[in-house]
């Protein structure tokens, strides 16, 4: 694999390491707006899908319905249940590889447009980030792959 996975500085700035699963890292993002994962593939150079293997696409597929059961987990607690699943892999801010996965409703205030460049994020806050966080790698832990 050459050089070791490092996730692009970028993701600091809006999102916090929760848990590495098998293939990917898990990042909580600071928007409490939404309940939203971000998963980031742990190897490096990756920029496309068909960067990954057969096997590891199958793995991530795997990831994001576990991260979906995750985000309607977050979203359950906030009192604000999820309706829609939103998966996305843009990469046009950031190339490497990553996967959104964010819960909506249609009162979110964005409905029914796109999250991405949208509004203004609505950090957690130091205490409600730290829940959010401990929520979800509790969870996290206890979610099997379907």
């Amino acid at each position: 694999m050459g050089s070791a996975f490092k996730a692009d500085p970028a993701f600091d700035a809006g999102s916090v390491v929760v848990c590495d699963w098998p293939l990917c890292e898990v990042r909580l993002q600071d928007d409490a707006r939404f309940p939203w994962l971000i998963l980031i593939p742990r190897r490096a150079g990756l920029h496309e899908l068909e960067d990954l293997t057969a096997n590891e696409r199958a793995a991530l597929m795997d990831e994001v319905v576990r991260a979906g059961d995750l985000v309607r987990t977050l979203g359950e607690a906030a009192g604000r249940p999820v309706q829609k699943l939103n998966v996305g892999a843009l990469g046009n801010v950031t190339a490497q590889l990553h996967l959104h996965v964010v819960g909506r409703r249609h009162d979110d205030g964005l409905w029914p447009d796109p999250v991405w460049g949208r509004g203004v994020a609505r950090p957690y806050g130091a205490n409600g980030l730290q829940t959010a966080v401990s929520r979800v790698r509790l969870q996290a832990r206890d979610v099997p792959t379907k």
